[in-house]
């Protein structure tokens, strides 16, 4: 059983709560005074378009899933200025801490949030209303300013597609890693073993992965069956490189 002093859930401040500037007031509920958590690592991140799908793959067929990609990578507050497009991602840590984090986000529905728990940080959030070209009202869109990791699994999940091991002091990495014997490439979703132009280096021998990505991308390089789609491992080496996945 995992140390609970390692517990640790994945927060991201969505750009609603960035272009309202309550990104102090997000981290002032969060902070250790309110909760117990501490930082275990914490990045300003361009989300690309690989790593939106990715994080909301279990919304792929839904129909507000189009507007949502757009409104995790910025382009729904941000849309003619590409520099202010990002989010703010932490790893909290410390007993309790998806419980924790989530009850101080409150319900994911921000008039939810409003009725049952006024004053939590969703509760300031807003939903939109979405439209076909007609008019015609198709779903909504819930902009409710931070994402909370929902259980341990889905933490674990999430901290791997976020967070890089060396984002993460060694002594607070709450999950296994290794270092990789392997030179790696990605390009045009095919991992590659030496540089084809236009591929881009994500694994060079040396570097401190998580070992579950590190067992992935040899099963992948073998054509088996891996329990990380390449894209999943992918995604977060391409982050703030000046590199648009499609």
């Amino acid at each position: 059983m995992r140390n609970q002093e390692l517990e640790q859930t994945l927060a991201l401040i969505k750009p609603d709560a960035l272009k309202n500037s309550l990104t102090g007031y997000v981290l002032s509920q969060l902070s250790e005074f309110h909760t117990g958590l501490i930082y275990a690592g914490t990045k300003v991140v361009h989300v690309t378009r690989m790593l939106a799908e990715v994080h909301y793959e279990e919304h792929r067929d839904k129909v507000f899933y189009p507007s949502l990609i757009e409104y995790i990578t910025g382009r729904v507050h941000y849309g003619d200025k590409p520099h202010r497009q990002r989010v703010i991602a932490i790893v909290y840590q410390g007993p309790d801490a998806v419980k924790k984090v989530r009850e101080v986000a409150g319900p994911t529905n921000p008039h939810s949030a409003r009725e049952q728990k006024p004053g939590c940080i969703r509760s300031l959030g807003t939903i939109v209303s979405l439209r076909e070209e007609t008019g015609k009202e198709i779903g909504e869109r819930m902009d409710n300013l931070i994402h909370a990791s929902a259980t341990d699994e889905e933490a674990e999940r999430e901290i791997k597609l976020w967070f890089k091991p060396n984002e993460i002091p060694p002594f607070m990495r709450a999950y296994s890693t290794m270092q990789s014997e392997e030179l790696y490439y990605f390009k045009e979703d095919r991992l590659l073993p030496k540089y084809e132009p236009g591929s881009v280096c994500v694994v060079a021998p040396g570097d401190v992965m998580w070992e579950s990505d590190l067992q992935a991308l040899r099963l992948i390089q073998q054509g088996k069956d891996a329990p990380y789609s390449l894209r999943t491992v992918v995604a977060k080496y391409l982050l703030n490189e000046g590199i648009e996945s499609k």
